[in-house]
């Protein structure tokens, strides 16, 4: 089940399980639209992978199966 990570790895900004800013690589790498496209140019700096839309889990289903409450945040940054 895919994890949904709570925040883009690159600059921390939070991404709720609904949020339609938040992309993905194969990896469930997690970045907001705006690191993923200026910072990174489209390229995952984990896997060297692309990024696709995160799914948003619908509502009613969040109870039964929770987001990911785990941080990841590069150390080194990203640019």
């Amino acid at each position: 089940m895919l994890e949904l990570r709570p925040n883009c790895e690159c600059c921390d900004k939070d991404l709720p399980p609904d949020s339609e800013e938040a992309v993905i690589c194969s990896f469930e790498c997690t970045f907001c639209v705006t690191c993923a496209e200026h910072t990174l140019g489209g390229v995952c700096p984990n896997c060297g992978g692309n990024f696709v839309p995160r799914p948003i889990r619908p509502a009613a289903l969040l109870a039964a199966n929770p987001p990911s409450t785990r941080r990841v945040l590069k150390e080194q940054g990203c640019g």
